[in-house]
């Protein structure tokens, strides 16, 4: 009898038992629905009614506690979510720096003049003229140069006569030289004769190159030493850049860079120096690297922006910027698997203007939002009812 009571009393706790499970399974389901306003997700109540703010009719939706929504075609479409399949690609991180055309110094030379005279005949009296190499700059005259030249003659003269001395050779040879350096070549030197002295020399440019200071002018007495013009060979150009101190530890002498001068095509080129002092004044260091100026199309002074590669990763999980999303306690995207969209936390290890590096939390192949991101956070937080 005891043994029958025990098996009833056992029946009836399950059957209670099974009832309060089922009462508090009907309790939760019941809990799970909300009513919020499309407008004002943060208006919440377990019971139909109007938005306080809008006065719209509150709408019935489920609260959800993971990350996951489930969406129709249609929902898909009008809220313009698209995906992109992650794969792998040749990733840059990179920095424009602002920069301008100079001059290459180690191509400005000055034409001075070798002896004292009076300038006859100035040949370019403008700056800015492109003179080809060869070209005749001025002609001068010079007492000193006839003399030389008579000079020249009677060494000439008495070397033929003694050939055997040696002391008249050494003499010519060291007539002929003098003239030489005073800028004949030996063309002209050899026209030289009894009847065909000039007190006059030309002087040719030894250098392609523009003129940019003419310091004389016709009729003009000149000195030895002189100058006359200046000119600079713009076929190599540098181009120099600033960076700030906190910049320098990503730069290293022949790094590659490249060079946008103006509007004309992008040149790779390398860092050829860095300055090694620090301006006070403005805290920033020259970065400065050289240019080819084929047909002297870059100008000096011109404005120029210098790529500066900070890094840059071949084979790299890369997204564009708009597929991230961050708030103040994670970074994450939101990855479609099959008909629902989940979000996923990311890790990221470098981004520029564009696009981000993926160091963890995809793998290759996942199906990524990279538009309409910021409306499936909306509706997650309309589904939750919280903001989050």
């Amino acid at each position: 009898m005891n043994k029958i009571k025990g098996i009833l009393f056992l029946l009836l706790f399950v059957i209670l038992a099974c009832k309060q499970k089922t009462a508090d399974n009907h309790q939760h389901t019941e809990a799970s629905v909300i009513y919020t306003c499309p407008m004002h997700p943060q208006i919440i109540q377990d019971k139909p009614g109007i938005c306080p703010i809008c006065n719209m009719d509150l709408v019935k939706t489920q609260f959800v506690n993971s990350d996951e929504i489930i969406l129709d075609e249609n929902q898909i479409k009008l809220a313009n979510i698209k995906t992109q399949k992650l794969g792998t690609s040749n990733y840059e991180n990179s920095k424009l720096l602002n920069a301008r055309v100079i001059a290459n110094p180690e191509n400005v030379y000055t034409v001075a003049s070798k002896f004292n005279g009076r300038v006859d005949k100035l040949y370019y009296q403008e700056v800015g003229v492109f003179v080809n190499k060869g070209a005749l700059l001025y002609k001068i005259y010079s007492e000193d140069l006839l003399s030389m030249q008579k000079e020249y003659l009677l060494n000439k003269k008495l070397s033929n006569e003694f050939p055997d001395e040696n002391i008249y050779k050494k003499l010519f040879i060291a007539s002929k030289n003098k003239l030489e350096l005073y800028g004949l070549n030996q063309q002209q030197i050899a026209r030289i004769n009894d009847k065909n002295t000039q007190p006059y020399i030309s002087v040719y440019a030894q250098n392609s190159g523009i003129i940019t200071e003419i310091s004389i002018t016709e009729g003009e007495y000149l000195s030895e030493g002189m100058p006359v013009l200046r000119m600079e060979d713009l076929s190599n150009i540098w181009v120099e850049a600033h960076l700030y101190s906190n910049e320098i530890s990503n730069v290293k002498v022949g790094n590659a860079i490249t060079i946008q001068v103006e509007n004309f095509e992008p040149q790779k080129a390398k860092v050829d120096f860095l300055s090694p002092q620090l301006n006070a004044n403005s805290q920033i260091i020259t970065l400065r690297a050289s240019l080819n100026n084929t047909n002297n199309k870059y100008l000096i002074g011109m404005k120029a922006t210098v790529k500066l590669i900070r890094n840059s990763s071949k084979d790299a999980l890369s997204l564009p910027t708009n597929a991230v999303i961050r708030n103040n306690e994670d970074t994450y995207v939101w990855v479609k698997e099959n008909d629902s969209f989940k979000r996923k936390e990311v890790e990221i290890s470098s981004e520029n203007e564009n696009s981000v590096l993926i160091k963890s939390g995809l793998n290759n192949g996942e199906e990524v939002v990279v538009s309409g991101t910021y409306l499936l956070d909306s509706e997650l937080k309309l589904r939750k009812g919280k903001n989050n």
